[in-house]
């Protein structure tokens, strides 16, 4: 998939619980691009994490189970989950946190 290609599927995710101030977007960035997904991790004001995602169903799937628990420090206690249209969305080529 390069750049300028609209990935295959979409997700938005929203992550509540403890998940700011514990490598929580970071370490979502590091498995997303391990698993060659688009998109960004952003803290959102009320203290969640707002993940965009776009790739292939299977590693869209991977991600939404590994956010379900986050890395060691973090705790979920919700997770926000709604597919969006790939092509509605500008994506970056690779996945950032912000």
């Amino acid at each position: 998939m390069n750049s300028s290609s609209s990935p295959d599927q979409a997700r938005r995710f929203r992550v509540s619980g403890r998940v700011q101030g514990v490598f929580f977007r970071a370490s979502t960035a590091a498995q997303a691009r391990a698993w060659s997904l688009r998109g960004c991790a952003c803290n959102e004001a009320d203290g969640s994490v707002l993940v965009l995602a776009a790739g292939p169903a299977a590693a869209l799937e991977r991600l939404e189970q590994w956010l379900r628990t986050g890395p060691p420090m973090a705790r979920v206690d919700e997770l926000q989950v709604e597919v969006i249209d790939p092509a509605a969305t500008e994506w970056p080529p690779g996945f950032e946190a912000r």
